[in-house]
């Protein structure tokens, strides 16, 4: 399973970006996606996450405090793809942005997989 972001750049404050990341591979059901950010010096954390319904409940979605009301992430499950809305950027949100997959790739297996990143800078 590979997973590959684009979508990142240099923006503006208070200016938006949209993140892509696509799966391939072997893959029987991806059970989560999300975002991840890594800014220097400090340790990645999570900046969203949408997690697949099943067959008792919906999907759903969550948000790190920091971007709630800015960022919006969205799947579209027939591709195997995620995406990151972020508007109202902030210099504050300077960071790798990695994307995450919770994924089955066989009956016997589920693991998580990560793409390499992709730079997102806010000039202020």
């Amino acid at each position: 399973v590979q997973l590959v972001e684009s979508g990142g750049g240099l923006v503006q404050a208070g200016g938006s970006l949209r993140l892509s990341c696509a799966a391939s591979g072997s893959i029987l059901r991806v059970n989560a996606m999300g975002w991840y950010r890594q800014a220097p010096g400090k340790q990645r954390e999570l900046v969203a996450l949408h997690t697949t319904g099943t067959m008792l409940t919906d999907d759903s979605t969550m948000y790190a405090d920091s971007v709630k009301g800015r960022f919006t992430i969205s799947r579209d499950n027939a591709k195997n793809m995620v995406y990151l809305q972020m508007n109202s950027l902030k210099p504050e949100d300077i960071a790798v942005y990695f994307c995450q997959a919770k994924i089955t790739d066989n009956p016997w297996h589920c693991d998580d997989y990560w793409g390499r990143g992709t730079q997102v800078t806010v000039s202020s």
